[in-house]
């Protein structure tokens, strides 16, 4: 359990979504934070995934981007 203080524009809005939705704004503060993770998660593992992928320094890939003509 914890408290939290919201923005008092921020608190509004949650309550009239609320109403608006027949849910809490415990409810709709706890979809928003498991979007917030599920989304982390999947960065993380699309990280996880590329870590063995060779490494291109900015000034190489700059290079590059101009010996093709795309800068």
């Amino acid at each position: 359990m914890a408290t939290i203080y919201f923005d008092p524009d921020l608190h509004k809005a949650l309550r009239l979504k609320a109403a608006k939705t027949s849910q809490s704004i415990t409810e709709l503060v706890n979809q928003a934070v498991r979007e917030a993770l599920s989304g982390d998660a999947e960065d993380l593992a699309a990280f996880e995934e590329r870590q063995h992928d060779p490494l291109t320094s900015y000034d190489a890939m700059v290079k590059k981007l101009k010996a093709d003509g795309r800068i």
